[in-house]
């Protein structure tokens, strides 16, 4: 399985590939939303993003509005990883098509969690 980690945080990146890896995932990086269009455009697609909210360039809210705008994009499942915890800024990714949020800090077992509850087999 594959997946693509979009955080403007290099630590952050580091750290997610690291739990992802060791789940069995091979991962991709890239360090802000536009960076991650661009990775996701030139394929092969990733089974999930996991995406960070504020970065610059562009958020995570208009990868996520921009990812469900392509039809063939449709199976990348998405992952919100963020320290915004409001249940409004919630609603709002998930609204966007967010499949799941996980809120910054996180453990390994939420990340598994999370990965499970969107079909995701962990190891």
């Amino acid at each position: 399985m594959q997946a693509l980690v979009i955080d403007d945080s290099r630590v952050m990146r580091k750290l997610l590939g690291s739990l992802l890896s060791q789940l069995g995932f091979e991962v991709g990086e890239a360090t802000d939303g536009a960076d991650g269009l661009q990775r996701l455009a030139a394929g092969p697609l990733p089974d999930v993003v996991l995406v960070d909210w504020n970065m610059p360039n562009m958020n995570g809210l208009d990868l996520i509005r921009a990812l469900r705008g392509r039809r063939d994009w449709d199976p990348v499942r998405v992952l919100m990883v963020s320290s915004e915890t409001s249940p409004a800024q919630i609603g709002e990714a998930l609204a966007a098509g967010a499949d799941e949020y996980l809120m910054k800090p996180f453990t390994a077992d939420s990340l598994r969690a999370k990965l499970e509850m969107l079909g995701l087999a962990a190891v």
